[in-house]
């Protein structure tokens, strides 16, 4: 199993590792710039090449990169859809270095009342603006809880999306439990039959990383809150039953539960052994 949560690399990727190591992860999200603007650090190329190496000896899985929330493909604002194409092109280019994470996670956007159809066609030509199909870093989209205007709240929306990409072979899913529980698919009783969905709409072969969080609120809320692992409404069998499907068991896994560093190192153990073995 690979499993990590959302570190910070203030101090640098080969640090973020050691931290990693040392909550018991084997892999880890990072941002690739500031989550809420558009500053990103610069690059150390000697860091970044220890980083590796150490990812390599302790056998980690690929590293998740985190597009900031400034990103919106589906803005019907030129201003904001064009520095989103400007920031996405600039992080591939910026991770090609980092060999260690071969995937960017991505709000697929919010069409600000342009409507769904609009949305997905915005997001879709913007990709297509971006990316020439030469990248080593895959884009991956993420299951949205339909809060507000977002797309990507039906696994519809991340088919079409993705079939109007140009170069639909660099372009995956992170799953969201949260998210997509927010948004109706109950994976606590129906998981069968939500992944059988996903397969026959988006393909279980895009699904590439996933979001592991509990929900504060119910099934279908279409709210985004996420909660602590066992603390919400997916409940910890719930999650316990998710992350040992036999279709889900080798896809990486990444917290992002309010939590500091001692409760990820809890969380992870947890999920590794069960709480009869904490």
């Amino acid at each position: 199993m690979y499993i990590g949560s959302h570190l910070s690399i203030s101090k640098g990727f080969e640090a973020t590792v050691k931290q990693a190591i040392s909550i018991g992860a084997n892999t880890f999200q990072f941002f690739t710039r500031n989550p809420r603007g558009a500053k990103a650090r610069k690059l150390d190329l000697e860091d970044i090449m220890v980083a590796d190496e150490l990812c390599l000896l302790h056998r980690f899985g690929s590293l998740l990169a985190h597009a900031p929330y400034i990103y919106n493909f589906a803005s019907k604002e030129d201003d904001t859809w064009n520095l989103a194409k400007s920031l996405l092109k600039d992080d591939l280019e910026r991770l090609s270095h980092l060999n260690s994470c071969k995937y960017l996670v991505m709000h697929p956007g919010n069409h600000l009342n342009k409507g769904i159809e609009y949305g997905i066609e915005r997001i879709a030509q913007g990709i297509n603006e971006v990316i020439d199909g030469s990248e080593n870093t895959m884009i991956l989209l993420e299951t949205m809880s339909g809060k507000g205007t977002e797309v990507g709240f039906r696994f519809e929306h991340l088919k079409e999306i993705i079939d109007r990409v140009k170069y639909k072979e660099q372009i995956g899913v992170c799953f969201d439990t949260c998210h997509t529980y927010s948004a109706g698919y109950d994976i606590v009783r129906d998981l069968e039959g939500v992944l059988k969905e996903f397969d026959e709409i988006v393909g279980i072969n895009r699904l590439k990383a996933i979001h592991l969080n509990d929900s504060m609120h119910e099934l279908g809320s279409r709210k985004d809150r996420h909660a602590c692992i066992g603390e919400g409404t997916l409940d910890l069998d719930g999650i316990l039953n998710f992350i040992n499907h036999p279709k889900l068991r080798d896809i990486p896994i990444f917290l992002e539960t309010p939590n500091e560093l001692d409760g990820y190192k809890k969380e992870i153990k947890l999920l590794k052994y069960g709480y009869n073995n904490l």
